[in-house]
């Protein structure tokens, strides 16, 4: 074989190997699309959450009232069964403490192997002074507990949702804004059912980034990656390697945020799927937020847009929640412009 036909047969073998990951690459298929209610009982609704009651039943809760922050915000929730989701219905009131009535924020879903099903939530004046609060059903929601509050310094997790890392033991991503500094901090807190018992663990963060509301990606039954929302146009990376026991290695990594909350799943073939708002940070606090993708990964670092949830000149699209269920199916659920809970549904495949 002489070099011309050598250098033809090596670039014939590039194209082939390039054609070939290219059709490898995860693609969204059979995506559906509704609003849980088409007429929302409240002017307002925001921060969603869901989680899987059994096969094909989800539930899904947030929080509702005239504005965020107003004092008739309540915690709502809605089942979905046979693709179709039930009348919202309110769940939490305000709290009524020291003639005060106090609004209700940013409820969290989970359900834990011994089968608890778990809605944590915020309640205070703004997330500066907020606590946190809990409610426990052992019938997948059709009962609930009396509201119980969490012990001080414990907030529980503040957007997104909890993994168990062994039976019982719930680790949840949590964070604070202070009142004084207006500082960003990010840590774990590990709820043990079978003691009834919180403990807090710092993240490791030498360059001290303002960071909030954290996800989690399982990489293997040690090592845990948690993706934070931060002020620095780019989401935060911290690496847990004994099971959630301690953090390290925070640093920014190459995914555009506008300063918006994201959501990541672990699928079950250990790969990662990321809800974003994938543009840099504006004037405004929703700058940015008019676009949101769904977004694919295999090592929590390097991400490549699936598709488009929204793209719109305008608009607010925000604080997302994805899970995927027992049938392998793909749940995403946002606001839509603070009116609505979108809910959309998809498969991938590759």
């Amino acid at each position: 074989m002489n070099y011309k036909s050598y250098y033809s047969f090596v670039l014939l073998m590039i194209l082939f190997i390039s054609c070939t990951l290219l059709k490898k690459e995860s693609k969204a298929i059979n995506i559906t699309q509704n609003y849980i209610v088409e007429n929302p009982v409240t002017a307002a609704s925001h921060a969603s959450t869901l989680v899987e009651l059994e096969p094909n039943m989800l539930l899904a809760a947030w929080f509702g009232g005239k504005f965020e922050g107003a004092k008739d915000v309540s915690i709502y929730v809605s089942s979905y069964k046979e693709k179709k989701w039930s009348a919202p219905k309110k769940l939490i009131e305000p709290l009524i403490k020291e003639g005060d009535t106090l609004p209700c924020w940013n409820p969290v879903l989970f359900k834990s192997k011994s089968q608890n099903l778990y809605l944590f939530y915020k309640v205070g004046k703004n997330p500066r002074e907020w606590f946190g609060a809990m409610i426990v059903s052992k019938d997948n929601g059709n009962t609930w507990s009396n509201p119980k509050y969490l012990p001080k310094g414990i907030l529980g997790p503040i957007r997104n949702k909890p993994i168990e890392t062994s039976p019982g033991i719930i680790l949840c991503g949590s964070s604070t804004e202070s009142i004084d500094d207006n500082k960003w901090r990010v840590f774990i807190e590990t709820y043990t059912e079978a003691t009834d018992s919180w403990t807090s663990t710092d993240i490791q963060d030498k360059k001290n980034f303002d960071i909030i509301q954290p996800t989690f990606l399982v990489h293997s039954e040690k090592e845990i990656q948690i993706l934070s929302r931060s002020r620095h146009n780019k989401l935060i990376s911290s690496w847990s390697e004994d099971n959630g026991k301690t953090w390290q290695r925070t640093d920014s990594i190459n995914v555009v945020n506008s300063n918006s909350g994201v959501d990541a799943v672990t699928l079950s073939n250990k790969s990662f799927l990321l809800v974003n708002n994938p543009l840099k940070m504006g004037k405004d606090w929703f700058n940015g937020r008019n676009v949101l993708d769904v977004e694919y990964s295999k090592d929590g670092v390097h991400w490549t847009k699936i598709f488009n949830l929204e793209n719109q000149l305008e608009g607010e699209f925000s604080y997302p929640a994805i899970i995927q269920t027992s049938d392998q199916k793909i749940h995403v659920l946002y606001t839509y412009n603070r009116k609505y809970i979108k809910h959309v549904a998809f498969e991938l495949i590759k």
